[in-house]
């Protein structure tokens, strides 16, 4: 008899560039993530924003600066992504 082994591989976890557009809650800062997407039809491309609730522990970050957000186990009922800069 073989034993199978099973590969321990590391989980990708995906991370997103944004800026910070919201720091009003405590350890929490909203992030907007600006993407492009092209009409199916007459291939115009236009951008498409969406806003991501970010855990953070850093209190120097500030509105309009550039972040890396990590995603996370959920955190609250909105918040699964993590600031990592």
């Amino acid at each position: 008899m073989s034993e199978s082994t099973t590969p321990t591989s590391k989980i990708k976890t995906r991370t997103l560039k944004g800026k910070v557009v919201s720091t009003a809650m405590e350890k929490t800062v909203v992030v907007a993530v600006n993407r492009t997407k092209a009409d199916p039809l007459y291939k115009k491309r236009y951008t498409v924003t969406k806003r991501y609730m970010a855990h953070n522990e850093n209190p120097e970050i500030k509105l309009g600066d550039e972040v890396v957000i990590e995603e996370s186990r959920p955190l609250s009922r909105h918040k699964r992504w993590v600031v990592i800069q």
